[in-house]
């Protein structure tokens, strides 16, 4: 009876996920197909990294870390290493601009798959809290970076699992860490997350949500089924959720083949250790780095509330809110963020041994005129300029 139940259950959600592709692609067509020609430079780009090296990191708990080492010619241990660590159903993918920028300036680049994400393994339901990731990211410096200066680049959850690394070991950040950006995330309080739908449909989302995962994971195939059949509704909600001004197709793509590649059983498992994230403490261990915190003004899970409070709790924290941005910015205004990184690395580099003093900008970047400007340059550097 209960096989049978559980069949039935799946069928339903498999027919229910086919139904509302189906309608939702009617009810939008309209308003997407006008977008969609907006966004249409750069569709056939292509966002392959070939690294220097891949290699596995096996966690604490055996679980496969993906991990991708570029290292530029002439790169010795001297130098600075920069790990960038992706946020919340998204991939290593995303770092797609920032590492090619990194890599021509001369730094050696690391970046890694979060468990449960992209081609890391995944581990078990309680595995999933921030506190492991950080313990991950502890192990991929030790395997990938065992030497020489460090600066820790975190996006969303990307950027807690730096907090977590912090507050797990502040012996590391003192020895070797010269400068951490915090990139739309924040250091507690997502119960107050709307999604952009308002405090009351907000909140009934982050309540009701994990659970409605939780039951639908099981079901994954029917899911993934009815998705392939509504490529444009996820296309479409993609654009509205993840970025604040028209962006290429190409990248709107990408980011939903990472978020509808992370597997249902995952974001339900990360769902509990989101809402109890709470790493405000963990910043005191960052007040002696250079620090970058960049967000933008139309992020719909961490709104410009939680970078405020991360910059109220670190002095002399560098902050640049940006104007017409989304939660995945480093896609969205790539060259606007990656000016930002260097310039923090260059910071960090030059602070080096000096202790960090109060006194940072804050920056309100309005990239309206910039992109009336690029508007009018030839089609192949519009669809490279998002700012």
């Amino acid at each position: 009876m209960s096989q049978a139940k559980n069949t039935l259950i799946g069928v339903g959600a498999g027919v229910a996920a086919a139904g509302l592709a189906a309608v939702g692609a009617v009810a939008v067509d309209r308003l997407w197909r006008d977008r969609r020609h907006a966004i249409a430079l750069g569709a056939d780009e292509d966002f392959t990294i070939v690294p220097t090296e891949t290699r596995v990191v096996v966690a604490d708990d055996g679980v496969p870390l993906h991990v991708e080492i570029d290292q530029p010619e002439g790169w010795d241990d001297s130098g600075t290493t920069v790990i960038l660590c992706h946020g919340f159903t998204l991939d290593l993918r995303c770092w797609f601009y920032q590492r090619q920028a990194l890599i021509e300036a001369g730094y050696r680049v690391v970046t890694w798959d979060l468990r449960g994400h992209g081609s890391s393994g995944e581990g078990a339901t309680e595995s999933y809290a921030i506190e492991q990731l950080g313990v991950d990211l502890e192990h991929v410096i030790a395997e990938a970076a065992p030497a020489g200066d460090l600066v820790l680049v975190g996006h969303s959850m990307g950027g807690m699992t730096v907090m977590a690394l912090a507050e797990a070991d502040p012996g590391l950040f003192r020895e070797r860490v010269l400068g951490v950006a915090l990139i739309s995330t924040s250091a507690g309080g997502l119960h107050r997350i709307t999604w952009g739908l308002g405090s009351l449909l907000g909140g009934a989302v982050t309540r009701f949500g994990p659970k409605v995962l939780q039951e639908l994971s099981p079901h994954q195939d029917f899911v993934d089924s009815a998705l392939r059949g509504g490529r444009e509704l996820q296309e479409f909600f993609v654009a509205r959720g993840s970025f604040g001004s028209p962006v290429p197709l190409s990248v709107v793509r990408l980011t939903a083949d990472m978020i509808f590649g992370t597997p249902l059983s995952v974001m339900s498992a990360y769902s509990h250790t989101l809402e109890d994230h709470d790493k405000r403490e963990a910043l005191t261990h960052m007040v002696d780095q250079e620090v970058l915190v960049f967000n933008g003004d139309k992020d719909a899970l961490t709104s410009a509330v939680h970078s405020a409070e991360i910059v109220e709790a670190i002095p002399g924290a560098e902050h640049v809110f940006v104007k017409d941005a989304g939660h995945i910015i480093m896609l969205e205004h790539p060259e606007l963020l990656t000016q930002e990184l260097l310039a923090l690395i260059t910071r960090a580099e030059r602070g080096r041994g000096r202790a960090h003093r109060p006194g940072a900008r804050h920056t309100v970047t309005n990239l309206s005129k910039r992109r009336r400007d690029a508007a009018t340059r030839p089609s192949r550097v519009r669809s490279r300029q998002r700012a």
